[in-house]
């Protein structure tokens, strides 16, 4: 089987490549330091020949709500242009829990556009939906510092580990398409100020964390819920303390 990981070099691109391959799998991790570009279609259809599955854990090098919203139209449409020229099988991208409960996000508007995109076109597909990576707590924190304070509000999250996710994507990869989307979560859900607070315990940094139940997340006012999965939901083996044993 041919794998192609559109994002194949980042976080969890990267890992997937590596236990496909391990697998005994051809493999191309695709991503613009390889040549390929999705946005732009540089070497797409080149690295799309003999296809069978592809795999999209890119990410967009904006985070600006225009910016975000174009590279996940351009990079997804030309993908699956790409897929149906190759007579690709199947089309796993990973997405964010809570994608669709925070229509004030630029970015869960984007992810929202390029789920719709893929649940519309014609190559059979599984979309996974993960929480919040444990590796983002840190940029989490930092974006509601304000000098020796942090506020967070009391909605839930239950971070997941990366090293889960691509378990989870690869898993999926090497799976019939559902045509579904498939949520993933981490083994705990607690509330963001509580979590934060243990994040900076294990660094031992001493910045003190208010509980502010109107602190956004990323500019986002979330309800309890907004960032955890539903039931049923896959959950992961990995929970805050393994995974900062591991760094």
């Amino acid at each position: 089987m041919k794998y192609v990981i559109v994002g194949g070099s980042g976080l969890i691109g990267s890992q997937v490549v590596n236990k496909l391959r391990e697998l005994g799998h051809e493999v191309v991790a695709a991503s613009p330091r390889s040549g390929v570009n999705a946005v732009t279609n540089e070497g797409l259809a080149t690295a799309l020949t003999g296809a069978d599955v592809v795999v999209d854990v890119s990410n967009s090098p904006s985070f600006a709500d225009d910016d975000v919203l174009e590279f996940f139209k351009a990079s997804t449409t030309n993908l699956l242009a790409a897929e149906k020229t190759a007579g690709v099988k199947h089309h796993v991208a990973l997405s964010v829990v809570g994608a669709d409960r925070l229509p004030d996000s630029g970015y869960m508007r984007a992810k929202v556009a390029q789920e719709d995109l893929i649940k519309a076109g014609e190559i059979p597909y599984t979309i996974l939906r993960a929480t919040q990576f444990f590796e983002f707590l840190g940029a989490i924190a930092e974006s509601n510092a304000d000098g020796k304070t942090i506020h967070m509000p009391t909605a839930l999250m239950q971070p997941v580990a990366a090293e889960d996710v691509a378990a989870a994507v690869t898993n999926i990869a090497l799976d019939k398409p559902q045509n579904i989307i498939v949520e993933l979560g981490g083994p705990e859900a607690t509330p963001l100020d509580e979590l934060i607070r243990r994040c900076l315990a294990a660094t031992n940094d001493n910045r003190e964390v208010v509980t502010d139940p109107n602190a956004r997340y990323f500019g986002t006012q979330l309800e309890k819920r907004s960032l955890v999965p539903d039931e049923g939901a896959r959950i992961g083996k990995i929970n805050f303390e393994q995974w900062y044993s591991k760094r």
